[in-house]
């Protein structure tokens, strides 16, 4: 399940602070833009509430970091997550298999961009569509959410590879008027 929260400044930040964990606390804290801090404590507490409502887990979550950099739940180490945010919502996946998730807001359709990060089948898709930047979206989100999956930064692989292995995943993608998300899940 796909789970999102919209609510980036509904809450007062210091009591969220207060309320997190001290290492998210710190965490949180590094970013100097309000926003971020906000993103990553709504981050924190959407992984909480899920882990809570399918798990029973009322303890606050603790990330340990895996070989990749990756995290992991510190003592649960057969619950897979990932989290993503952008300035209009945060995202949050969670699951029994390894599991990545990627939300991004429509920006300006930059096609110098779209080719340099783009397979010609790619570009096909998003040319003749009627809206570039959603479908340009909607494939970054997908290629992102595939490497959260696996663990691995983008420049890691080489496309060959990432599409050798992609053909084993289930991608579930929701369009929202003002983003787009998408879900990587091995089938």
């Amino acid at each position: 399940m796909i789970y999102i929260d919209e609510n980036i400044w509904d809450f007062d930040l210091q009591e969220a602070l207060a309320a997190v964990s001290p290492e998210r606390r710190e965490y949180a804290l590094r970013y100097r833009q309000e926003l971020d801090q906000r993103l990553s404590v709504v981050a924190y507490r959407l992984l909480q509430c899920v882990l809570q409502q399918q798990y029973g887990i009322d303890v606050q979550p603790r990330f340990v970091f895996g070989d990749s950099g990756k995290p992991l739940l510190d003592g649960f180490p057969d619950i897979h997550f990932s989290l993503s945010h952008c300035s209009k919502a945060v995202a949050c996946a969670v699951g029994d298999s390894p599991i990545g998730i990627d939300v991004e807001t429509f920006d300006h359709y930059d096609e110098e961009l779209a080719r340099r990060v783009m397979n010609p089948d790619e570009m096909r898709q998003i040319i003749t569509s009627s809206s570039p930047e959603v479908a340009f979206t909607r494939l970054w989100t997908m290629k992102e959410s595939f490497f959260k999956m696996a663990g691995t930064p983008i420049g890691d692989n080489d496309i060959s590879q990432m599409l050798d292995q992609a053909i084993h995943c289930r991608f579930t993608t929701i369009i929202h008027p003002q983003f787009t998300v998408t879900r990587c899940t091995l089938k």
